[in-house]
């Protein structure tokens, strides 16, 4: 029992060795509710679309976000978005 423990914390210590030693290439854009006209940032890493389907895509992808944040940002002052 003892060298399966140590097993699974060797196998532990290398997956998280590898996830830190490979930063995920996560990209951003904002999207723009429909009905009430609130920007958010969305992260194209995850999988699945936004729920409900009645948002537009208003930027280009941009590589961090704190990019994505300056965007939501520029969007409010210009009044594109709205809280």
């Amino acid at each position: 029992m003892r060298r399966i423990s140590m097993l699974c914390a060797a196998a532990s210590l290398a997956v998280t060795a590898f996830v830190a030693a490979n930063p995920a290439e996560a990209s951003y854009h904002l999207i723009r509710w429909q009905d009430t006209g609130f920007c958010q940032i969305w992260d194209e890493s995850i999988p699945t679309t936004p729920w409900p389907s009645d948002y537009a895509r208003v930027s280009a992808a941009v590589p961090t976000f704190v990019d994505a944040l300056m965007l939501k940002d520029q969007a409010l002052r210009n009044g594109h978005c709205s809280w």
